[in-house]
């Protein structure tokens, strides 16, 4: 009889070896499980805040490269209108500043040197 309890212990503790296999077993794929449903919804928040971000750029690059043109339209304008103010200038002046270097040119006066 003694052989029989044994037996039937020995039995005991293989079926709770194997039971406990099995919890470990279902531990270790959970603990899997979760890493890749972290891996997952990790990967879904970088691609979320990377569309985020790419948007937020492109708001600001339209909001700068429009100043930006505006800048440019802004000094093409000013550079017209100082470019008409010289010619006004230079056809104001134009026959005084003449006068004033054919006078010099022609006028010879001697100099020793």
């Amino acid at each position: 009889m003694q052989s029989g309890k044994a037996s039937a212990g020995i039995q005991t503790l293989l079926e709770a070896e194997k039971e406990a296999a099995k919890i470990v077993a279902k531990a270790r794929q959970y603990r899997i499980q979760r890493l890749k449903d972290a891996r997952t919804e990790a990967t879904k928040e970088i691609e979320a805040l990377k569309s985020q971000k790419a948007a937020d750029f492109s708001t600001f690059e339209k909001q700068f490269l429009g100043s930006a043109d505006e800048t440019v339209s802004k000094v093409t304008a000013e550079t017209d209108e100082k470019l008409k103010d010289v010619e006004v200038l230079f056809k104001k002046n134009k026959d005084q500043v003449l006068a004033k270097l054919l006078a010099e040119v022609v006028a010879v006066k001697p100099k020793v040197r």
